[in-house]
């Protein structure tokens, strides 16, 4: 299959080589570099995900390139501290990958049938399952450090691999009127203490059905809440400017003035 720039296997081995050669000699020459920890470059990492994440949100594809570029580098620079310590080096997370995605993968590799994408699914749960000896749970793998949002998208993704899950949207979406009716009931003007505690555990049911249904529909409710917050930035960054162009204060502004900004940038 031809590669993106006619670029061919010898051209990527080769690029791949010069990055482990500029690690070797950053991290032999370089203060900062020389310095850097596998503790140190975590929340780094973490930095660099979330960067990429945004730069996939926008669909950007340069600063896609480029936000790949540097959590490889992450990558090889822990593998490059860990061989330093006789732990592991860049090969041994090659190979381990490489036999990991064969036997995660037995319809291509094996005699194992997979006839579509929810197959591939179960049949990669229930491995991974295998390798950890049968002492873990299937929940036990969604890491609890996760944002909220998207630890219930991949504990729904988990649960429906072991088959639990609804039929039909329709049945998802009863769900969500459920849930937004136990809600209603449950908070008011005056919600507090005991019924604001109930109010809260309500209304995270209510979104754990959304997100539920959104995925149902195909859509993935992290990015979906991600660009709204993005379009809100946008509009009332227009409300904060143009208003102040117009010689007026945010902040002594009428809700109503202020809604003819927001109606003019939901135009743009």
């Amino acid at each position: 299959m031809p590669e993106l720039n006619s670029a061919t296997r010898k051209d990527m081995l080769s690029a791949f080589d010069r990055l482990l050669t500029i690690m070797d000699e950053l991290r032999a020459n370089c203060p900062w570099d020389k310095k850097q920890t596998i503790q140190s470059l975590r929340y780094l990492t973490i930095e660099e995900t979330y960067e990429l994440s945004e730069a996939i949100v926008e669909g950007n594809m340069e600063d896609i390139k480029k936000e790949l570029g540097d959590l490889m580098l992450h990558i090889v620079f822990y593998s490059k501290i860990a061989s330093e310590q006789s732990a592991f080096n860049i090969t041994d997370v090659i190979h381990t990958l490489c036999e990991k995605l064969i036997a995660r993968h037995p319809h291509i590799y094996g005699d194992i049938k997979a006839e579509n994408e929810e197959q591939v699914k179960q049949n990669w749960e229930q491995l991974k399952l295998k390798e950890q000896g049968g002492n873990k749970t299937i929940l036990s793998g969604v890491p609890s450090s996760l944002p909220a949002l998207t630890k219930a998208i991949r504990i729904q993704e988990k649960a429906r691999s072991a088959g639990f899950d609804w039929e039909k949207k329709e049945q998802v979406w009863e769900k969500v009127k459920e849930e937004m009716a136990e809600f209603e009931a449950t908070h008011g003007d005056e919600a507090n203490g005991e019924n604001l505690t109930k109010a809260e555990e309500e209304f995270g049911d209510l979104l754990f059905s959304l997100i539920n249904y959104a995925r149902f529909i195909n859509i993935n409710p992290e990015d979906a809440l991600e660009k709204t917050n993005k379009k809100f930035i946008k509009r009332f960054t227009y409300l904060e400017e143009q208003s102040k162009k117009d010689g007026k204060n945010l902040h002594e502004m009428s809700l109503e003035e202020m809604d003819e900004y927001w109606n003019k940038a939901k135009l743009l």
